[in-house]
C-alpha cells in the first residue's frame, strides 16, 4: 500500500514538474522511448535512455486515477463504514464500544455523550453544466483537471488513512478500558 502511495505521489510530482512551464493542464509529449528495452514487471521495463541505465515506469493515467479513487473510497468505508451495505467502519465500531462502556450493566449512567463527528470526505455533491451536446442529447457534464482531481484524492487519501490511525488507536483504547471492566464486573459478580 505504501508503494502504490510513493508511486502516485512521484507521478504527481512529475505531472507537476513538467507542467509548470506555461501551463499546468496542458498535455504534453514525454519521450518514453528507452534502448535495449527488457521487460521487469507489470508498467516497468530496463533500458538505456540518452546513454544512461534507466528502470522506466510508465502507467496509464486513467487506470492510475481509477486505483486512487477505489482506494480512496475503500479506505473511507474502513473508517465511517458504508450505508449502503449497512457496515459501520471503526467509527461505529468505536461508538458501540463507547455506548457498552458507559452501560449501567458496567457501572456507567447508561448516557453517551458522543463528540466525534461523522466527517465523510468524499461526499462532494458533483456540480453539472446541464444542456446539449453535440448530438443534441440532454446531458450533464462536469470537467476537473486531471492534475487536480489527483491531488484531490491524494488529500483524501491522506485524511482518511490519519483517521483511521486515530481510530484504530481510540478504539483500542475503548476495547482496553472495556475489557477491564467486563472483568472487574465478572469478579465482584463471583464474590
Amino acid at each position: 500500500m505504501k508503494s502504490k502511495a510513493i508511486l502516485l505521489t512521484v507521478i504527481f510530482s512529475l505531472l507537476t514538474g513538467i507542467g509548470c512551464k506555461s501551463n499546468p493542464h496542458k498535455a504534453e509529449k514525454i519521450d518514453t522511448e528507452i534502448e535495449k528495452k527488457a521487460h521487469v514487471t507489470g508498467d516497468e521495463s530496463l533500458g538505456v535512455k540518452d546513454g544512461n541505465m534507466v528502470v522506466q515506469k510508465k502507467v496509464a493515467m486513467n487506470e492510475e486515477l481509477r486505483k486512487l479513487q477505489y482506494e480512496v473510497f475503500e479506505l473511507e468505508d474502513r473508517v465511517y463504514g458504508n450505508r449502503k451495505y449497512g457496515s459501520k467502519g471503526l467509527y461505529g465500531a468505536l461508538k458501540a464500544c463507547r455506548e457498552e462502556s458507559v452501560s449501567k450493566k458496567y457501572g456507567g449512567n447508561g448516557k453517551l455523550m458522543w463528540t466525534e463527528p461523522a466527517d465523510r470526505v468524499t461526499d462532494k455533491e458533483t456540480e453539472f453544466n446541464i444542456g446539449l451536446d453535440e448530438k443534441d442529447k440532454i446531458v450533464g457534464v462536469s470537467e476537473e483537471f486531471l492534475k487536480d482531481r489527483i491531488a484531490r484524492f491524494m488529500k483524501y487519501r491522506q485524511t482518511l488513512q490519519k483517521r483511521q490511525d486515530e481510530y484504530e488507536e481510540k478504539l483500542e483504547i475503548c476495547d482496553a478500558d472495556l475489557k477491564a471492566k467486563k472483568e472487574g464486573a465478572g469478579s465482584a459478580s463471583t464474590e
